[in-house]
């Protein structure tokens, strides 16, 4: 079947839908992996998001049953230059047109990625609409003027609290849109977690008298979730914190600093970043359209990590406070691995 994506500034491409054949709308972005394409979907720091993806075949090692990174698809729509209708691997139990159909997700295929990415990249990430029939103007308007992102993180965390036993020390992971690979880090070091929705007051958590706090991943802008930035204010000083990604940026701002929208984002599998307590560069996995602010960061606060594309913030540290963030992805699954031990440092900071 014929299907449009239609973008914001008026671009429009003409392609094949696959999936679940709704129309849908929300913002486009692009990602740049080669592999990874379940985990992308089911990543809840993509809710909201229509996602691009830049390697030209996806599909082609088929999906299953446990690489999810949540329960259910995330993405608001899928864009790929060609799916992969024949997927070989022993581990294979869908190609992703069924995959998408099952999860109530709309794709195209057959346009050219790399045109859209361009604009993106020159334009910045904008709206977009994937739909299978003729829009008018006024119906294309009304549309964009109706998607709002929001409410991402409170559409994606928990609803009640879950415990994950464990002998180590006890952690109390605020779900912003936590990732599962984030939770089996944690758990193979054999730490306890507990598990609690992202409006948890300070007081409950102080009351389950943890080793640590953890602010995990998630989507959308830090700024909207300001009721969350209070609770944390609250925590600082009474628990050593540490956080990944959307929680890297809500301690910056519970801390008096700032965060800005990049043009387009960091998502991909190939981010080179600098550890400058050792001078190592890694390979990171980044997926964020947001960045805590160099300029104006709190007091006592030290930069750790910076991107060597473009020199902003990806790591920082608050010794009097024990508190340590990153902006890119340590459980990156299915890779790179390279900051895989910057969970071994979070128990550090959180060890009694």
């Amino acid at each position: 079947m014929k299907a449009k994506l239609i973008l914001e500034n008026g671009t429009v491409f003409e392609g094949k839908a696959f999936g679940y054949m709704k129309e849908t709308v929300g913002e486009v972005v692009f990602n740049t992996s080669m592999t990874g394409y379940q985990e992308i979907l089911t990543d809840p720091s993509y809710y909201g998001q229509i996602v691009t993806m830049t390697y030209p075949m996806i599909g082609n090692y088929g999906l299953n049953l446990d690489d999810h990174e949540s329960a259910s698809v995330k993405v608001k729509g899928f864009v790929v230059r060609e799916k992969a209708d024949n997927p070989n691997n022993w581990r294979c139990e869908f190609e992703i047109d069924e995959y998408l159909n099952r999860h109530k997700i709309l794709g195209i295929e057959g346009i050219d990625t790399r045109a859209l990415t361009k604009i993106i990249r020159n334009s910045g990430t904008m709206k977009g609409i994937i739909t299978v029939r003729d829009l008018t103007q006024s119906q294309i308007a009304s549309k964009f003027n109706g998607f709002h992102n929001d409410k991402a993180v409170e559409e994606v965390t928990s609803k009640e609290v879950k415990v994950i036993e464990g002998d180590g020390i006890h952690i109390v992971a605020m779900d912003f849109g936590i990732k599962n690979n984030i939770l089996r880090s944690f758990k193979n070091r054999n730490c306890k977690i507990t598990l609690v929705p992202a409006h948890t007051k300070a007081e409950e958590i102080l009351a389950l008298s943890p080793d640590g706090v953890f602010l995990s991943n998630g989507p959308g802008d830090p700024k909207d979730v300001a009721t969350v930035i209070h609770e944390i204010k609250k925590l600082i000083g009474k628990k050593p914190i540490t956080g990944i990604c959307l929680g890297h940026q809500l301690l910056a701002l519970a801390l008096e600093g700032d965060t800005e929208k990049l043009k387009f984002g960091h998502r991909g599998a190939n981010h080179p970043v600098k550890d400058l307590s050792t001078g190592r560069v890694m390979i990171t996995s980044q997926n964020h359209g947001y960045v805590v602010c160099e300029d104006g960061l709190p007091e006592g606060v030290v930069v750790t990590h910076i991107n060597l594309n473009d020199g902003t913030v990806e790591g920082m540290k608050h010794h009097e406070h024990q508190i340590y963030s990153i902006q890119f992805h340590p459980e990156a699954c299915p890779g790179p691995h390279d900051t895989d031990p910057i969970f071994n440092e979070f128990i550090e900071i959180m060890t009694p």
